[in-house]
């Protein structure tokens, strides 16, 4: 039960994200908000390596392919404009996610693990963790997308 239910919590959580990704146009990829270093295109892959290395560090799911460059870079390199292959990169960000929380047993949910990035945790927290950094990202992409619209784009 518990299980249907989070994973219910971060589908609903990270709708803030998708209903963004299906009317995204190409054009969009490169913007960004004056004054900032990340463009619509990073974000998304951001959040896609983000997803994977939860599937992999927090609930060790086997197999997962993740370079987390923006995680790394840290900033923009204007690299993220290839929109078929980021919305791919994310589906399978998605896909592994998914299948990571669906597969979790009851007992796995109070269980405590540590990382770098956010300490002592139990899974459940964890989760916390994941839906709250993708809403502040998509809130960001909300923000590109609303205030750059009428700005003409200089590529």
């Amino acid at each position: 039960m518990t299980t249907d239910l989070l994973l219910a919590l971060w589908l609903e959580g990270r709708t803030r994200f998708t209903n963004q990704l299906a009317a995204l146009r190409a054009e969009d990829l490169p913007r960004k908000l004056p004054g900032t270093v990340n463009s619509v295109g990073f974000l998304i892959r951001h959040v896609a390596e983000v997803e994977l290395l939860f599937a992999k560090n927090v609930f060790k799911q086997p197999g997962v392919r993740v370079q987390a460059r923006t995680v790394m870079d840290k900033t923009d390199s204007g690299e993220w404009t290839n929109l078929p292959e980021l919305r791919e990169y994310q589906q399978y960000a998605f896909d592994t996610l998914y299948e990571s929380i669906r597969q979790q047993a009851e007992a796995d949910w109070p269980t405590q693990l540590t990382t770098a990035e956010f300490g002592t945790k139990t899974r459940a927290e964890a989760l916390g963790r994941i839906v709250t950094h993708t809403a502040y990202h998509a809130g960001q992409m909300a923000l590109i997308l609303k205030y750059t619209a009428q700005v003409q784009l200089v590529v």
